[in-house]
């Protein structure tokens, strides 16, 4: 069972920065991918960005260009460093890890969540 642990979230203004970290229970070499998603209040959940095993990434049109996701394979992290924040980007944030079970088959795991509100 694959255990995800986010931190760094919080409240930061309009412009500010803050970087939020996912801590996996087994090496990130297993997963197939690793992400962000994003959950606001009435919304559905959203990919904010990703990267693969090889180390390709994707963003979401909203963030790209703000928001960096990068991994410390020595810690068994993913990062996600977001940068001139905007009250959009206020949600919660989850981590994300991908299994690949079979060819045809994937299965996802998921962080607690954790917290980012922007203030104008």
């Amino acid at each position: 069972q694959v255990q995800l642990a986010e931190s760094g979230g919080g409240l930061v203004q309009t412009g500010g920065s803050l970087r939020l970290s996912c801590a996996a229970s087994q090496s990130i070499f297993s997963f197939k991918a690793m992400g962000w998603y994003r959950q606001a209040p009435g919304s559905q959940r959203e990919l904010v960005g990703a990267i693969t095993s090889g180390g390709i990434t994707n963003y979401s049109n909203s963030v790209k260009g703000r928001f960096t996701i990068s991994t410390d394979n020595a810690k068994n992290t993913v990062n996600l460093q977001m940068n001139s924040l905007k009250p959009e980007d206020t949600a919660v944030y989850y981590c994300n890890a991908r299994v690949r079970i079979t060819p045809w088959n994937d299965r996802d795991y998921w962080g607690q969540g954790t917290q980012v509100t922007v203030s104008s």
